[in-house]
């Protein structure tokens, strides 16, 4: 089983998910605040406990996953963020690219929070990833925000596709080849 690294940043912690989350992930994805800006129904409790699993699974089999993210000020739980290779079978495909993710409960949205724990990510990423490696996200053509948040970390859009029937905007970043600042 692969230790999960512990991410700080100024106001956050990244760390892996454990069962005292379940309530506030559920509360998140169960919003349709939250779903609806990935193109997904609100999931159910089952759903949720299945992600959490998920979530600790990624790490255990692959080396790299989903962190929780948190607060330092007062340790509430406000979103997930991470990379994953959940199997899409999207074409076109990204081979063996891992998928970056993100979001962030509506409570703690505009705060700056998601582009701050997506920095932190990103620089795990490309150490652990390596120069040159590529990651990729998949972002629903209405969120906007995301969009934005792609960009500034560097993200590039690449394709355009449907997933489970509903566009889909595909980007791609590479890290920096060894030797050059990211």
């Amino acid at each position: 089983m692969s230790e999960i690294p512990v991410l700080e940043t100024e106001r956050l912690i990244l760390r892996g998910h454990t069962l005292a989350d379940l309530d506030a992930l559920t509360a998140m994805w169960t919003d349709p605040a939250v779903t609806g800006q990935i193109g997904l129904p609100p999931q159910d409790e089952a759903a949720c406990w299945q992600r959490l699993l998920r979530y600790a699974g990624t790490w255990a089999l692959l080396g790299y996953g989903f962190w929780a993210i948190q607060t330092k000020a007062d340790g509430r739980y406000v979103g997930d963020l991470g990379f994953a290779d959940f199997r899409r079978g999207l074409q076109p495909g990204w081979g063996d690219a891992a998928e970056a993710g993100w979001s962030i409960a509506p409570a703690a949205q505009g705060k700056g929070y998601a582009g701050e724990a997506l920095k932190a990510g990103l620089v795990w990423a490309d150490a652990h990833f390596g120069p040159g490696s590529r990651t990729v996200c998949m972002i629903d053509p209405d969120n906007v925000p995301s969009q934005r948040l792609a960009a500034r970390a560097g993200y590039r859009e690449w394709s355009r596709t449907e997933y489970k029937g509903s566009p889909v905007i595909l980007y791609e970043r590479y890290a920096a080849p060894a030797g050059e600042a990211g």
